[in-house]
């Protein structure tokens, strides 16, 4: 029983011990409590140098190749035609006819047959005056009323019937000067004024307006041929010739010169820039006459050669030629003149305009188409224009 109860009591010491045992070994495992008197320094690492911090490196930027600048050119500036030169100002009729009628005279003509009378005015303060030749061509004598009531003796300076037109002068240098104006700008429906001693009445002149109708109009009468006329439906009666046709600013744009008598309203006039040509040049050459071929002519046009199967566009047809012309003997009908000293004569305005730089009595070099002849040239003489 001992045995067992000493073997129970060393089982239990046994057992006590181990315990013990085994807590002093945890116990050495355990680390021991930190002294500050023998705890040994933690070592530090070495500080690097610090590195001295380099600025960051502007980037170069690349400027991009500029544009080249380009100056622009100046704009051409637009400019719109006008009616009529900015010189003068449109004028109210009245006063248009106020500021022009002291430059317009009457004409009185006598001649063999009897008395006849027409207009003109006044284009030069040396006392030279404006009309038409069909107005003086038979005088005798020639009276000039001015519009201040005197009557004056006038002389024929110079004729040209190739356009109708005449130079006078009288005895006087206080005479008003009308405002010449440009033919070469007027346009069609353009308003004008007629001023001229109409049917001889009595009281001043008689003033009709109306409008520009057409333009580059012509007439023939036989051997005569008016062409660049300016078409009217003012009216324009027996007595206005050679009187001035105006435009809105008083100034004189055509000379009245005919009308047809079974129309209504229509009446034509010389461009001034033709006719005061011609008339400085009468002045100039003091009577000297233009050239005179003597045909009764008719413009071939493209249209028309077809027609008639022939081998030119343009010139001057023949329809006859006056007895007695200078033509006769030369020109037949149905000739076609397509120059004359080497300038191109395509219609009869450039017929008529070679003749009146040219005089009379003038030798010129004629070129023309006849038939199956072909094209001939032949010398001829220029001779005065009957009448």
């Amino acid at each position: 029983m001992l045995l067992r109860r000493l073997n129970r009591l060393n089982n239990r010491w046994y057992l006590f011990l181990g315990i013990i045992a085994i807590g002093i070994a945890l116990l050495a495992c355990s680390s021991p409590a930190s002294d500050p008197s023998t705890a040994q320094p933690v070592p530090q690492p070495t500080p690097q140098p610090t590195a001295t911090p380099q600025p960051t490196p502007t980037p170069i930027v690349i400027p991009p190749t500029p544009t080249p600048f380009t100056i622009p050119p100046t704009p051409t500036p637009i400019t719109f035609p006008t009616a009529f030169p900015t010189s003068a100002p449109v004028l109210s009729t009245a006063d248009l006819v106020e500021t022009t009628a002291p430059s317009v005279v009457q004409i009185g003509v006598t001649t063999a047959a009897g008395t006849v009378t027409g207009t003109g005015f006044v284009f030069d303060d040396g006392g030279l005056i404006m009309t038409n030749r069909h107005v003086v061509q038979d005088a005798l004598q020639i009276r000039v009323s001015l519009a201040d009531g005197r009557v004056l003796t006038g002389e024929i300076v110079g004729l040209d019937s190739s356009i109708d037109i005449a130079v006078i002068k009288v005895d006087a240098d206080d005479l008003r000067v009308v405002a010449i104006g440009d033919s070469g700008i007027i346009r069609v429906g353009e308003d004008v004024v007629a001023i001229g001693h109409a049917l001889d009445l009595p009281g001043g002149p008689t003033v009709s307006k109306g409008v520009i109708s057409a333009l580059d109009r012509s007439l023939v009468d036989g051997a005569e041929v008016l062409s660049d006329l300016i078409q009217t439906d003012a009216a324009i009666n027996p007595g206005n010739s050679g009187g001035p046709l105006l435009n809105a600013k008083g100034e004189v744009i055509g000379i009245n010169t005919a009308k047809i008598p079974t129309g209504d309203g229509i009446g034509f006039a010389i461009e001034i820039n033709i006719a005061h040509d011609v008339a400085l040049r009468l002045v100039a050459q003091s009577g000297v006459q233009p050239g005179f071929v003597g045909i009764e002519p008719l413009d071939i046009t493209p249209t028309l050669a077809d027609q008639l199967s022939l081998p030119v566009l343009r010139g001057v047809g023949v329809i006859s030629v006056v007895p007695g012309s200078p033509a006769e003997g030369i020109l037949q009908a149905d000739d076609v003149i397509i120059q004359i000293d080497g300038v191109a004569i395509p219609d009869t305005p450039a017929l008529e305009q070679f003749l009146r730089s040219h005089p009379a009595g003038e030798v010129v070099e004629i070129t023309y188409f006849r038939g199956s002849a072909g094209l001939l040239t032949d010398s001829l003489t220029l001779g005065e224009r009957p009448g």
